[in-house]
């Protein structure tokens, strides 16, 4: 049995993170990019109204765009900022639903100097916040994407 890394209120689990491992045949489906963006000590978090939890940026590969280019524009769509050096930091394993699927989705990692600011709500997001984990969680976040974001902290390097 996997050792469950993080759990949520619906029953979804985290249940591994394979750091810096190549896309690989074994990790599908591989729906979907998520993307941890530092600036000092805190990751950006974006609040979704769908489900009504702060959350990494991220979501749905397109047809035929690869992880990256998804992580690339989900993280310009939901938040305004750009981060053209994203870093592929790994991929995370979920087991999802009722029926206790098993999904892949591609985790990449990044610094920014000086946020962009340029965040807008939409229909999909209705904030984005910078969170220091050194702090209290935010109410209502998602542990599945706390637990990833935690994990991508030392593949970024530091602020000069």
């Amino acid at each position: 049995m996997d050792e469950v890394p993080a759990r949520d209120a619906a029953g979804n689990e985290l249940t591994g993170f394979f750091e810096d491992a190549e896309i690989a045949d074994w990790m599908s489906p591989l729906p979907l990019a998520l993307v941890a963006l530092w600036h000092g000590p805190s990751v950006l978090l974006v609040y979704g109204n769908e489900r009504r939890q702060w959350e990494l940026p991220g979501g749905l590969l397109d047809p035929g765009e690869s992880p990256r280019e998804a992580a690339v524009r989900e993280l310009r769509e939901e938040t305004g900022e750009e981060a053209p050096g994203l870093r592929y930091a790994g991929c995370a394993r979920f087991r999802l639903g009722a029926e206790r699927r098993v999904e892949f989705g591609a985790v990449f990692t990044g610094r920014v100097a000086r946020p962009a600011g340029r965040f807008a709500p939409n229909d999909e997001i209705a904030a984005c916040a910078w969170w220091d984990p050194r702090t209290v969680r935010p109410p209502a976040a998602q542990p599945l994407d706390i637990a990833l974001a935690l994990r991508t902290r030392h593949l970024v390097p530091p602020e000069r």
